[in-house]
């Protein structure tokens, strides 16, 4: 649990922190560009993920209006959650590499692996997931509108897909694979 923790906060504040860098204060002024975790936890996502293994956190607030391109500002916001997670899995290979044995480097090791995990989950192209808000942004504006007024079905296509476990075996393979680049990086 301690590692699903880290791995949303740092996701979720590395969303703020990038549409700040973009001109939206909206997170600095809710406090959501903070590393504790109460800050971004959802309690029915949470209770979600302890029952049934898959749940969210509270997402953190963007105001396109702040960008000078919305639809681009969008999608570096929204990418750099999964990007925040590629790099905390590095940092964590890296660190677990220096001990060589022991719980803590399973810990570091594990915690990789739930970080890869979400970073690629949150890649697929499903609202509310940042691989939708990145895929909408490269599409002509009639069609990004048409997509975003449906964006609200999003979440029920997402749980009856994950409840029907639809692609759980190509994201595993996806979390193995980076995994062992990872890994070959440091061990």
């Amino acid at each position: 649990m301690l590692g699903v923790l880290l791995c949303l906060t740092v996701h979720e504040t590395c969303h703020g922190l990038a549409a700040c860098a973009l001109g939206d204060p909206t997170a600095r002024r809710m406090r959501r560009l903070s590393f504790n975790p109460l800050h971004h936890i959802d309690w029915l996502g949470l209770a979600s993920m302890v029952i049934c293994g898959f749940g969210w956190a509270k997402p953190v607030p963007v105001d396109m209006r702040y960008f000078k391109n919305p639809r681009a500002g969008m999608a570096v916001t929204a990418l750099a959650g999964p990007a925040s997670n590629f790099l905390l899995a590095l940092l964590l290979m890296f660190a677990a590499s220096l001990l060589r044995a022991g719980w803590l480097m399973g810990f570091l090791i594990d915690t990789a692996i739930l970080s890869i995990g979400l970073g690629l989950f949150n890649l697929v192209p499903i609202p509310p997931l940042d691989g939708s808000k990145a895929l909408f942004a490269l599409l002509p504006q009639r069609a990004y509108l048409t997509l975003m007024r449906y964006e609200r079905y999003g979440m029920v296509v997402l749980l009856l897909l994950v409840w029907l476990d639809v692609g759980s075996g190509a994201l595993s393979n996806a979390i193995v694979h980076v995994f062992w680049w990872m890994a070959g990086l440091f061990f």
